[in-house]
């Protein structure tokens, strides 16, 4: 990448531990949030998003937690609109794995042999994907999770911090996994698991 070349929309939480995982900051162009409170982060500025971002000249990381506020503003941006992956050193990333656009991996995540991880998904400090694991575009994998082998995460899903999701396990789209809950059998679009126990 370029210098000033990235350009990342959001200036919370979550933006400033993506902004934390770039070796050389010094590659953003700009960072945007709608928030006219949030004048700058970690000594960046922060601009109001508008036709800059659609018009940017180089590549776009959406660093927003919420799923679905991620999925609505790729929606608003146009199709030749390139996304920025940003995986952190310290992530061990399988090269048989796959790795769609626009997606974080944080400190210490593994990611093993023959998954594939969609687009916009944030995969957050020292989880775990074990290997043929399918994980769609928006979903957000908490910190210290557990996924077992071939396990399915549909579209937007959140599993939270310290879950672990046996082997085998399906998770539909649009669900909520609850922290610290332990996933053993498949989970229907839409629904809600929380400690051991389905809720729809």
């Amino acid at each position: 990448m370029k210098k000033k070349d990235l350009h990342i929309i959001g200036a919370s939480g979550h933006a400033k531990a993506v902004i934390d995982l770039l070796e050389d900051k010094s590659m953003i162009a700009a960072v945007y949030d709608d928030n006219p409170k949030i004048g700058e982060i970690l000594g960046i500025r922060v601009q109001s998003p508008g036709s800059k971002i659609i018009n940017a000249i180089g590549k776009v990381h959406i660093a927003i937690g919420d799923n679905k506020i991620r999925r609505k503003i790729v929606e608003s941006l146009t199709s030749e609109t390139k996304y920025q992956t940003i995986v952190h050193q310290s992530a061990l990333v399988s090269t048989l794995a796959k790795m769609g656009d626009g997606t974080v991996v944080m400190e210490g995540a593994i990611i093993k042999v023959d998954s594939e991880i969609g687009n916009h998904v944030i995969i957050n400090t020292g989880a775990s994907i074990d290997h043929d694991c399918r994980i769609d575009d928006f979903v957000h994998i908490g910190p210290g999770s557990t996924l077992c082998g071939n396990i399915k995460v549909g579209e937007g899903t959140l599993v939270g911090a310290g879950t672990v999701v046996v082997p085998g396990v399906s998770i539909g789209s649009w669900c909520v996994i609850g922290a610290g809950s332990v996933v053993h059998q498949d989970v229907p679009d839409g629904a809600k698991w929380i400690g051991n126990r389905l809720y729809i």
